[in-house]
C-alpha cells in the first residue's frame, strides 16, 4: 500500500465505510473524526489525498482546507470534500478555498473508487514532475558549474602565456596566488579588515591574483621584454595592459552572471597598478579608492617581484616595500604583511 488517505468524518460508520473503500484500493488510510486531529495527522503522515467532511463539530470541512493550502508543506496536496450538501453555493465554497472535488453522500464506492484514482494519479504526476524538474536544476547547475570551470582555465592558460611573454616564471604566479591569501588571511585577524576581508573574498581573491596581468597577451613581446628603459610610446602602450585585460574578462562573461570572482577579478586586473598616493594608473585611483583586492595583489606582487632575485632576501624585499609606504602601497596592509612574513613563500 504506497499512497495514503486521509479520511476526516465526525461519524464512525462513514470513517469505517471509506476504510474498507480505500483499503480495497490497496491504498493506506488514516482516520481522524475532526479537522483538529486532521492537523496532527497530518504532520505525522503526510498523506497523498484527504478526503474530509464538511460539517463536523469545532473546526469544519472549510476551515480545515483553508489551513492546508495556506501550508507551503500540505498546500499541493488534494482534498476532495465528501458531504450531505448538495446545493451549488456548497460546492462553489469548496472549490473556492481550493478543494479539488465534490463528492454527495450516500457513498457510492464505485464513484469514491474512480475519483480518489483519479487525484492520486493526479498528485503522482505531479510529484514525477517536481522530481523531475529537481533533477534538471542539478544538472543545470553542474553544467554551469563545468562552463565556469572551463572558463577560469581558460583565462588560467592565457595568464600563463601572457607571464611567459613577460619572462616570468611560472612559479612566480604560484607564488602570487598563494601569497595573497596568506596576506588576506592576516588582514582577516586584523580590526581594521576583519568587516571587509571574509573567507569567501580569500578563497576568490586566491582565485584571481593569478590573471592580474592576463592583459599583458595583448602587449607586443619586445615591449614586454625590453631590457633597456621603454620610450614614452611603449610605456604608453604596456600601460593599457590593465584596460585590454578587463575588457576581456567582461567579455568572457557578458551571458554570464556578474559574480564574486568576476568582480574581484575586473577589480584586479584593471587597478593593481595604482597607487596609495594616486599617482597610479589606469584611473589615478587615490587611497581607499582602489578596490582592496587589487591594494592586496599591488602589496604581494611587489614582494614577490623583489624576492625573485636570488641576492634579495625577505628582510631586503620588506626594507625596500617600507620605503614605498604611503606612496605606492598601503600603511596598513604593508604593516600586516610584515608582521606575518614568515609565512610567505
Amino acid at each position: 500500500m504506497d499512497a495514503k488517505v486521509l479520511i476526516v468524518d465526525d461519524v464512525e460508520t462513514n470513517r469505517m465505510i471509506l476504510e474498507e473503500i480505500i483499503s480495497g484500493m490497496g491504498c493506506l488510510p488514516i482516520l481522524a473524526e475532526s479537522g483538529k486531529q486532521a492537523l496532527e495527522m497530518v504532520q505525522e503522515h503526510l498523506p497523498q489525498l484527504v478526503l474530509t467532511d464538511i460539517s463536523m463539530p469545532g473546526m469544519d470541512g472549510y476551515e480545515l482546507c483553508r489551513i492546508l493550502k495556506g501550508n507551503e508543506k500540505t498546500r499541493n496536496i488534494p482534498i476532495v470534500f465528501i458531504s450531505a450538501f448538495d446545493h451549488p453555493e456548497d460546492i462553489v465554497e469548496g472549490l473556492s478555498l481550493g478543494g479539488e472535488d465534490y463528492i454527495t453522500k450516500p457513498f457510492v464506492a464505485e464513484v469514491i473508487e474512480a475519483r480518489v484514482g483519479v487525484y492520486l494519479r493526479l498528485q503522482e504526476a505531479r510529484q514525477e514532475l517536481v522530481e523531475m524538474n529537481r533533477r534538471l536544476k542539478v544538472s543545470v547547475s553542474e553544467q554551469l558549474a563545468q562552463m565556469e570551470q572551463e572558463k577560469k582555465n581558460i583565462l588560467y592558460a592565457l595568464a600563463s602565456i601572457a607571464a611567459k611573454n613577460s619572462d616570468r616564471e611560472k612559479e612566480y604566479t604560484k607564488r602570487l596566488k598563494k601569497n595573497c591569501r596568506i596576506l588576506a588571511q592576516g588582514m582577516q585577524l586584523s580590526p581594521l579588515f576583519e568587516g571587509k576581508v571574509s573567507d569567501a573574498f580569500i578563497d576568490t581573491i586566491e582565485l584571481a591574483a593569478p590573471i592580474c596581468d592576463i592583459g599583458n597577451i595583448g602587449i607586443p613581446m619586445e615591449i614586454l621584454r625590453k631590457k633597456t628603459g621603454l620610450t614614452e610610446e611603449e610605456e604608453a602602450v604596456r600601460k593599457t595592459h590593465t584596460d585590454i585585460g578587463a575588457k576581456f574578462l567582461t567579455d568572457l562573461y557578458v551571458s554570464s552572471d556578474y559574480n564574486d570572482f568576476v568582480v574581484t577579478s575586473v577589480d584586479i586586473i584593471r587597478h593593481h597598478h595604482e597607487n596609495w598616493d594616486g599617482s597610479g594608473y589606469p584611473d589615478q585611483l587615490l587611497g581607499s579608492e582602489i578596490p582592496l583586492a587589487a591594494q592586496i595583489v599591488s602589496v604581494m606582487d611587489m614582494y614577490c617581484m623583489l624576492t625573485e632575485d636570488e641576492e634579495c632576501g625577505r628582510e631586503e624585499a620588506l626594507a625596500c616595500m617600507k620605503k614605498e609606504s604611503g606612496k605606492k602601497l598601503n600603511p596598513d596592509i604593508l604593516e600586516i604583511c610584515c608582521k606575518i612574513s614568515r609565512q610567505l613563500c
